[in-house]
């Protein structure tokens, strides 16, 4: 992968034709009269088995549950492998032009139509809970019940908190203009808030986004710092509006999880984990023992960029030494599109020749979206396309380092939804804390892969920067988030809270995790106010689920470098079963005890590797 010496190739679009047509097309048009068309029949067969009247006796035959079982999981499986395509598709159009007005519109009616898909699972969640007894038996017999014997037990736990079939129908009508309409808030104020800058000798409009990355990654300090006090001054401005929404979406949620019988605001994001308490007390306990280990490589930075021993905020994701990363008079390394699909095969290929030919399809078959353009979201993402049992993913490219490692990520997702490829919806249905594991995984690879083939001190040290920063993000930054997050909730469980109160909390939750390797007179008050985590309304504490996705793909990845080829095929059983059995049990098929921090630390220490060798160089 040499520095490109001819003019870059044009960065790929996806394919998206391949799914429909088009949005205006008659087999678009034909696919939402299938849907409605499913989900009325839907609602006719739930009424027609009693499992949509609360009031109906249930009875305790096997057979006839069965049968009423059987009967719902074909139905609602059918209906989700067509929901989900369609909405992949609708959300292909949308993340990358945000201006497309009739896409946004498929998006809006699909959004409505998941509401009634919503009801009737809860319908189907309270009745099945209502016939528990009968379960046992049920799952002894052969056919589409016993097929899915783990998303049914798991239906009939969390049958417990529910409200009444009635509460539960009103409280998913109302979603999309309560909590929903809060998180809209928060996107659309952040998505259109832009700031006046001076760069490059002219006064520029930034989008929030691009200032955000002004302030990280511009080779200089100064422009850095100037960045970081605009971004503040920025977000001050809507902090109103944005602690209101906060309020709004963290009250509705307090209230809906006493209702629904739940100890705290952690019990049900636990149990949407597939794990429990003592885990995460594992996890997060050996998260904070690591914390000296990561400010020996913040107050190494720091040293680098001329600082004494604490960093400013905005050098955290500071490139080292001259622009790029390098030493002054080493050539920084840029990536081509063909370079990069070359050796990310290549890379893949050293593990199995499937993850090699899942990513030459991705690449040969126009399933990434790279280039980036006005419209188009940020960041990076993969999303599956059941009808086709295809990926396509997002991402961002610039050439760096970076990218290549994100693509790399995403691509990992694509493999995990390869391996899922044959199961059914209601099957593959995967909790965030396993779902990084594929992406962890293979981002590894690649890293281990750059560094091998790496020359340079100032490579190197561009590698590990990388690398480091994502960890350091993860577990410390991420750690400061859950602490936050917790605060806030129980906290506006006694009243609303302000703007000053937000920011407050947050520093302090900075001040705990970074401790002295941050400079705390230039810390960031608002990282609730852009986070868009924050204000989902259904998944709280979205954070803690990314630090269990980089420590267990970390151990995995360990467990490889010990065992070579013959873990390839249970690595990939593993990855076909994530929607069908709890984390522990998963872990346990490699004799890795979750719940014990043994397991956490050893991860840990093979990051505390890689920062003994930023050290060294």
């Amino acid at each position: 992968m040499n520095a490109p010496t001819t003019a870059p190739a044009a960065l790929p679009h996806w394919e998206l034709t391949g799914i429909y047509p088009s949005l205006q097309s008659e087999a678009f048009a034909q696919a939402v009269l299938d849907l409605k068309q499913r989900l009325t029949e839907l609602d006719a067969y739930l009424i027609e088995h009693g499992l949509a009247d609360a009031a109906q006796p249930i009875g305790s035959d096997p057979i006839r549950v069965k049968a009423a079982i059987d009967g719902y999981l074909d139905r609602m499986n059918a209906l989700l492998r067509l929901f989900n395509t369609m909405t992949a598709y609708v959300s292909g159009y949308v993340s990358t032009d945000s201006y497309d007005a009739v896409a946004k519109r498929w998006q809006s009616e699909l959004e409505m139509l998941g509401v009634r898909v919503r009801q009737q699972r809860l319908r189907f969640q309270a009745w099945l809970g209502r016939s528990a007894e009968a379960l046992p038996a049920v799952l002894e017999l052969d056919g589409p019940a016993r097929a899915h014997a783990f998303y049914l037990r798991e239906t009939v736990e969390q049958s417990r908190y529910l409200m009444s079939d009635a509460e539960e129908s009103l409280a998913a009508e109302l979603s999309p203009g309560s909590d929903g309409a809060w998180e809209k808030l928060q996107g659309t104020l952040c998505s259109q808030l832009t700031v006046n800058f001076e760069h490059n000798g002219q006064i520029e409009k930034l989008p929030i986004t691009a200032l955000q990355a002004v302030g990280q990654h511009d080779p200089d300090p100064e422009v850095r710092r100037r960045a970081y006090t605009a971004e503040l001054a920025a977000w001050a401005s809507v902090r109103e509006p944005l602690a209101a929404a906060l309020n709004g979406i963290k009250g509705t949620v307090n209230v809906l999880n006493r209702r629904r019988g739940r100890r705290d605001a952690l019990h049900a994001p636990i149990d949407q984990a597939r794990i429990d308490r003592a885990t995460l007390e594992a996890m997060l306990g050996a998260m904070r023992e690591s914390f000296p280990m990561f400010r020996r490589y913040f107050q190494a930075k720091a040293h680098r960029l001329g600082h004494a021993d604490a960093l400013p905020w905005w050098d955290i994701f500071a490139p080292v030494g001259a622009p790029g990363g390098a030493p002054a008079g080493e050539q920084v390394r840029h990536y081509t599109w063909p370079e990069t699909a070359d050796f990310i095969v290549t890379q893949f290929g050293t593990f199995s020749s499937r993850l090699a030919n899942l990513a030459q399809r991705a690449f040969a078959n126009h399933w990434i979206d790279a280039e980036p353009r006005d419209g188009k979201v940020g960041g990076a993402f993969c999303m599956c396309i059941p009808a086709l049992k295809e990926s396509r993913v997002l991402c961002n490219f610039d050439g760096s380092l970076d990218e290549v490692s994100t693509v790399a990520h995403e691509l990992g997702h694509a493999f995990h939804n390869e391996c899922l490829a044959s199961k059914t919806p209601l099957q593959i249905i995967t909790p965030m804390t396993l779902a990084e594991t594929a992406s962890i995984f293979c981002q590894t690879l690649s890293t281990d892969a750059t560094l091998a083939a790496a020359t340079g001190t100032g490579e190197k040290l561009a590698i590990l920067e990388t690398y480091l920063i994502d960890a350091a993000q993860v577990i410390v930054d991420i750690s400061s988030r859950f602490l936050f997050e917790k605060e806030v909730f129980e906290r506006r469980a006694q009243s609303e809270l302000s703007a000053d109160d937000f920011c407050e909390i947050m520093v302090r939750c900075q001040k705990e995790t970074y401790g002295a390797s941050l400079d705390e007179r230039y810390l960031h008050p608002y990282m609730w106010a852009w986070k868009p985590h924050y204000y989902s309304g259904r998944l709280s504490f979205y954070n803690f689920p990314y630090a269990f996705g980089l420590l267990f793909g970390t151990g995995l990845y360990a467990i490889y470098q010990e065992r070579g080829k013959s873990f390839v095929p249970e690595y990939e059983e593993l990855l076909a079963s994530t929607g069908e059995a709890n984390a522990a049990d998963l872990a346990l098929r490699f004799d890795i005890d979750i719940r014990r921090p043994e397991f956490w630390q050893g991860s840990l220490n093979l990051i505390g590797q890689r920062i003994d060798q930023y050290l060294a160089l």
